[in-house]
């Protein structure tokens, strides 16, 4: 490989939330909160960003940017960044789209926030969602006032599927205004197949529902493997939104940066009508430079990191065989159901794993529902210390007394 990712890296010191502000962010608590553990001692495997260094090609183009010794207010104006992205969906996920349908944002969970509101101005509007859900989503339409609707994956044998029976009876009784999916899915890994969203689609399209589609994980998927991006499967459905960005897959999600595909012209004046549409100028050079530059790199990540996902499944197949885990397409995350080894009276496994086994970990009630005795890990990382990380949650699960 061209790139070297056993680098291990020390973050403390830089305001990292992975670091320095885990208190607060898994155990709503401040620095005075105390672990067996030294904070150096913790292996993290947590919060979705990665310990991989962030490209040097994206760092070089951050400086060639500061080295124009201005960082005044700052738009895109330039066709460049466009070309960028669109040469980029084309030639890794055979997709593209017209230049006036392209937003950007200061992240994606902001740019819910903003669109949740734009869309679903009653109290009364319903919102459905896929649990297990990323947490934002359930946010998102809390902090709106709106009222969540969810329905459960079915889980069997470690794979997951949508329960189109029960989507269509929700869909039917009611009366959805807007669904966020997510594709690929967070925490499961699924890669949507086409015929899954095309179903989905169908019942979206019948109903007249708003749809965001966030896919910031799509470009993180085990060799060979494609994922469908939505707007090939709705290819003239106008209500329609698809969120993207790269930060997670570059490592850079402290740039607060991301790409909002709207379709609908109504939908795209009041989001211009009503954004502070500035970026920073250091985000656009550096995610400009991620589309430009990035494929080795992102190429030779997913190799790296699909095989710390062989050695996960290898490792719990051997050593903790009544959990229930199977490599997903997608994502750096390993969502392990292990209920079988936790004992009756935890209640909090975050704050269980921090305490018995220094592993800094989300359980999965931060996962909305659906989720009870599974907990989501975080892979990208040196082996080495993936290694070290299951080992310590081993010799947690098997130890006398469970």
């Amino acid at each position: 490989m061209a790139y070297d990712f056993d680098q291990i890296i020390d973050r403390k010191g830089t305001n990292a939330l992975n670091t320095d502000g885990f208190r607060g962010y898994i155990f709503n608590a401040d620095d005075s909160m105390t672990f067996p553990y030294a904070d150096d001692e913790f292996i993290r495997m947590w919060v979705a960003d990665m310990e991989f260094a962030t490209p040097d090609f994206i760092r070089e183009a951050i400086k060639n940017r500061l080295d124009r010794q201005i960082l005044g207010y700052t738009k895109v104006f330039s066709p460049d960044y466009y070309q960028a992205v669109v040469s980029w969906t084309e030639r890794r996920n055979d997709w593209t789209f017209p230049k006036e349908e392209l937003v950007t944002a200061p992240g994606i969970i902001p740019a819910l926030y903003e669109l949740v509101s734009y869309i679903c101005q009653s109290k009364d509007d319903k919102v459905l969602i896929l649990t297990p859900s990323y947490a934002y989503f359930e946010k998102a339409v809390s902090a709106n006032g709106n009222q969540l609707v969810t329905s459960q994956l079915i889980h069997k044998d470690g794979h997951f599927s949508m329960d189109f029976d029960d989507l269509e009876e929700k869909f039917n009784q009611e009366d959805i205004k807007l669904c966020i999916f997510c594709n690929p899915h967070n925490p499961t890994g699924r890669i949507w197949t086409e015929e899954e969203l095309q179903r989905f689609g169908q019942l979206v399209q019948a109903h007249n529902t708003w749809l965001i589609s966030d896919e910031i994980h799509c470009d993180i998927r085990r060799p060979g493997l494609a994922y469908h991006p939505f707007a090939k499967v709705l290819p003239d459905y106008d209500r329609l939104i698809v969120t993207f960005a790269q930060s997670k897959a570059f490592n850079m999600a402290g740039l607060m940066f991301s790409n909002v595909v709207i379709r609908n012209q109504e939908l795209r004046q009041i989001w211009k009508a009503n954004h502070y549409d500035f970026e920073n100028p250091l985000s656009l050079a550096g995610n400009q430079a991620a589309y430009e530059k990035g494929d080795q790199w992102l190429d030779e990540m997913n190799a790296y990191l699909a095989d710390n996902f062989t050695f996960t499944k290898s490792f719990i197949d051997q050593y903790l065989p009544q959990a229930n885990f199977e490599i997903p397409g997608a994502t750096y995350l390993a969502w392990v159901d292990v209920s079988a080894y936790l004992p009756d009276d935890v209640t909090d496994l975050p704050l269980y794993f921090a305490n018995e086994a220094g592993v800094l970990l989300e359980g999965g009630d931060m996962f909305v529902n659906n989720s009870d005795g599974y907990i989501r890990l975080n892979l990208a990382m040196p082996q080495a210390i993936l290694q070290e990380g299951l080992k310590r949650i081993k010799k947690l699960l098997t130890q006398k007394g469970h």
